[in-house]
């Protein structure tokens, strides 16, 4: 039994973010270590070796982790980067973009006007459905969300285009699958990390619907 009577899903690790105090499931948070230098180091892939500091993945709270709490945590001075949260968001969009290709590659990942609507359609199970921030509205206007998807449109263009092999991309959908379940855990970070670009998307006039 968990806190207050509460059955604890064995399966889901938990983990306390040091800034809110709140114990939340692991994959809503980062994971940070203090190097040989007593640096502090963002842990990704959550295997560097160290005491973790979680941080719940929001930019804001991840602000707020630089003044004083990762020392607090440490029970020592450390040193914070001055571009950590920067640093953080390009870690987590090179994850993305490498989960979303590696999804891609096994067949749970396509991109393209067409494509997608024949997915999301066409009675695909698909599990999420993502569209770049800077697309043209109009175009990601014409397809919607399947029931029980996600929707994600954290990634540029350029971004989104890398995922899939090619120059740029406006819109993509994933398979449902343990692979594309990691991609949707790992963009769920990245839209929080992101100051612009989370569900709504951004309007730009240079790119339509491909």
């Amino acid at each position: 039994m968990g806190r207050g009577g509460r059955t604890k899903d064995r399966d889901v690790s938990e983990r306390r973010c040091i800034v809110t105090g709140e114990v939340s499931p692991k994959a809503g948070l980062i994971r940070f270590v203090v190097g040989p230098d007593n640096t502090v180091v963002p842990d990704i892939l959550e295997k560097l070796p160290g005491r973790g500091m979680w941080v719940t993945a929001d930019r804001a709270v991840l602000e707020q982790a630089k003044k004083g709490q990762f020392s607090k945590s440490a029970k020592a001075p450390v040193t914070v980067p001055e571009g950590l949260v920067d640093e953080v968001e390009r870690q987590m969009v090179r994850r993305v973009v490498d989960l979303i290709g590696l999804a891609r590659k096994a067949g749970l990942a396509v991109t393209g006007f067409e494509k997608v609507k024949g997915w999301v359609s066409g009675g695909e199970n698909v599990r999420a459905l993502l569209q770049a921030s800077d697309g043209s509205e109009r175009g990601k206007t014409k397809l919607w969300t399947p029931e029980g998807a996600r929707y994600f449109g954290c990634l540029t263009a350029q971004e989104l285009g890398l995922a899939f092999g090619r120059g740029t991309a406006i819109h993509g959908a994933l398979a449902s699958g343990r692979l594309s379940d990691r991609v949707v855990e790992e963009a769920t970070k990245l839209k929080g990390l992101r100051e612009i670009g989370g569900d709504e998307g951004i309007a730009s006039e240079g790119i339509e619907a491909t």
